[in-house]
């Protein structure tokens, strides 16, 4: 399964996981970063790097379907730009996650 970015990068946008992604599947809007599941190969080094633990390489039903990236189903993440570097977050990313306890 491709992996996913969840509702915690919703208006922070950290992009230390577009850094480090080999094959550039990262897309953004003004509001949060997108994984096309069929550029994604599944290599797993976004993850550590997301400093809001935005990103899972499998989906816990746990969490509930509001924590699956409801755009990322790869013909609606595809039409935002792609983003290879690094960019500055959102304005009051920093107090977003302090709030999500990071």
């Amino acid at each position: 399964m491709p992996h996913v970015v969840t509702d915690n990068c919703h208006l922070c946008r950290f992009t230390d996981c577009v850094t480090v992604c080999p094959v550039e599947c990262f897309h953004s809007d003004e509001e949060r970063t997108y994984i096309d599941p069929e550029v994604c190969i599944d290599c797993g080094a976004c993850i550590p790097a997301c400093p809001v633990r935005a990103i899972y390489d499998t989906l816990d039903p746990a969490r509930g379907p509001a924590a699956l990236d409801r755009y990322q189903r790869g013909a609606v993440s595809r039409p935002f730009p792609v983003i290879s570097d690094k960019q500055d977050p959102l304005p009051g990313a920093e107090e977003r996650k302090a709030a999500l306890g990071y």
